[in-house]
C-alpha cells in the first residue's frame, strides 16, 4: 500500500509538471501571436498624421493658389486627419473678396462641383502671418510661449507628416507674399531640425509651383520623399479659367491630385506609387518629378493613407504589450541615405538661451557685494603701517 501511495504521488507531481509546461507554451505562444498582432498594426512605424498646407500667394489673379491649398486641405480632412492636426497657411482669403460673385465659398473647377472651402475651413495662418519667419517656425516649433495649441505642430518622432506648398516660385526658391522667399538649403535645413528634434517619422512633401523640383534637390534628412510639380526650366501650368470669375482657378497637378484622391477612401490600398503617377506629362504638360532616395521604405508598399489619411486598427487585449522604439539611425550625404545602427535612435535636442541676461543677473544678485570708500581704505592703510612700526620699535 506504501508503495502504490508513492507511485500515485509520484504519477500526481508528473501530470502537474506536464500541466505547468503546456500553460507555459500556450502563454508563450498567445503572447507572440499577439506581439505579431501589434507588430501587424504598426507596421508602417507611425501613429498619428499630421499636415501642413501652405498658399504662398495673395492677391484675386492667383485664386488657383488658394484653391489648389483647399483642394489638399478638404482631401486629408475626408480621409481622417482632424482640424487640430492641420496647420492651414492662407496668404489670402478668396472667399470674402469683393470680387468674388459667389461669396464664402471656393471651387476648384469652372462646373463648380466642389466647394473646397466648405463650411467649417479652420484658417491657423492667414494674410500678412504667412512668412518665411512663421513657417519655419511651425516647422521647427520654435514659437514663443504664447503662441495657442492651433497654431503648433505638436509631432513626435511617431508622426507621419505631409507638407504642401504652392505658389510663384523658380530655381531653389519659393515666394512668400510676393516680398520674401524661402529657399531649397533653408527648407533643407528645417527638416533636417525636425529630425534631430524627434518631429517626425516620415515626411511627404508636395509642392505645386514652377521648377518644383529643385525644392527638394537639397535634402538631406532620413525618411523624406519629395514630389514637385515640373522640372528645373519648367513652368507648372494652370488647369482652366471660370468665366464667372475671370481668372484660372486651379493648377494642372493640384487638379489631377484632388482627381485622384476623391477615389481614395479610408481603407483604401493605393500606394504612393499610384500617387506618383496622377499627373503625366500628357495632361501636366510640365513633367512631375519624385524623389525617393531618402526614404527607407518601398512605395510601392506604402499606403496612400499613410500620409494622406488617419486610420487607426483598434483591437482589445488583456495582454501587456511592450512597443519597441524604432533604434535605427541613418546617415545621410549629398543625395543618398544609408542604415546604421548606433543604439538610440536620436537624441532629443533643445535650443540653449541666445542671450540668458536673466540668469546672468540672478547670479549677480547671490554674489556678496562690499563697497569701501577711498577715505576708509587710506585710513586702513594708515592704521595698518602704524601697527607694523609699533611692533618693530
Amino acid at each position: 500500500g506504501k508503495h502504490l501511495s508513492k507511485m500515485a504521488a509520484s504519477c500526481v507531481w508528473s501530470w502537474a509538471g506536464l500541466m505547468f509546461v503546456g500553460l507555459l507554451f500556450f502563454s508563450v505562444g498567445v503572447s507572440s501571436n499577439v506581439e505579431e498582432q501589434v507588430g501587424g498594426f504598426f507596421k508602417s512605424g507611425h501613429t498619428n498624421n499630421w499636415a501642413v498646407l501652405v498658399c504662398t500667394s495673395r492677391f484675386w489673379f492667383n485664386y488657383r493658389h488658394i484653391a489648389n491649398t483647399l483642394s489638399v486641405y478638404r482631401s486629408v480632412k475626408r480621409l481622417g486627419i482632424p482640424d487640430s492636426q492641420i496647420i492651414l497657411m492662407l496668404a489670402d482669403d478668396m472667399a470674402c473678396n469683393p470680387r468674388n460673385p459667389r461669396p464664402a465659398t471656393v471651387f476648384n473647377n469652372a462646373n463648380q462641383h466642389i466647394n473646397v472651402y466648405g463650411d467649417d475651413v479652420e484658417v491657423d495662418y492667414r494674410g500678412y502671418e504667412v512668412t518665411v519667419e512663421n513657417f519655419i517656425r511651425v516647422l521647427t516649433g520654435r514659437l514663443p510661449p504664447s503662441t495657442p495649441r492651433s497654431k503648433r505642430l505638436l509631432t513626435d518622432d511617431r508622426s507621419n507628416v505631409l507638407v504642401y506648398m504652392t505658389g510663384h516660385g523658380g530655381e531653389g526658391f519659393l515666394k512668400f507674399q510676393d516680398a520674401e522667399e524661402i529657399s531649397n538649403v533653408e527648407l533643407a535645413d528645417a527638416f533636417q531640425q525636425m529630425w534631430q528634434k524627434n518631429r517626425y517619422h516620415e515626411l511627404l512633401f508636395m509642392i505645386d509651383t514652377c521648377q518644383a523640383v529643385s525644392m527638394y534637390q537639397k535634402f538631406y534628412s532620413p525618411n523624406v520623399i519629395g514630389i514637385g510639380s515640373a522640372q528645373v526650366g519648367e513652368d507648372s501650368l494652370s488647369h482652366h479659367v471660370d468665366p464667372s470669375i475671370g481668372v484660372y482657378i486651379i493648377d494642372r497637378y493640384t487638379y489631377y491630385l484632388l482627381e485622384f484622391l476623391e477615389t481614395v477612401s479610408p481603407d483604401s490600398k493605393k500606394t504612393l506609387a499610384d500617387l506618383f503617377r496622377v499627373c503625366p506629362k500628357r495632361v501636366c504638360v510640365s513633367t512631375p518629378g519624385v524623389r525617393t532616395d531618402l526614404f527607407t521604405r518601398n512605395p510601392n508598399t506604402v499606403l496612400i493613407t499613410d500620409f494622406f489619411g488617419s486610420v487607426r486598427n483598434v483591437e482589445i487585449t488583456a495582454e501587456t504589450v511592450t512597443l519597441q522604439r524604432n533604434d535605427t539611425a541613418q546617415t545621410c550625404s549629398g543625395n543618398s541615405c544609408s542604415d546604421s545602427n548606433h543604439g538610440n535612435r536620436r537624441v532629443k535636442l533643445s535650443y540653449a538661451d541666445q542671450f540668458p541676461v536673466e540668469s546672468a543677473y540672478d547670479e549677480e544678485l547671490t554674489k556678496p557685494k562690499w563697497h569701501f570708500s577711498l577715505y576708509f581704505m587710506a585710513t586702513l592703510g594708515v592704521f595698518i603701517l602704524t601697527v607694523v612700526t609699533v611692533l618693530k620699535l
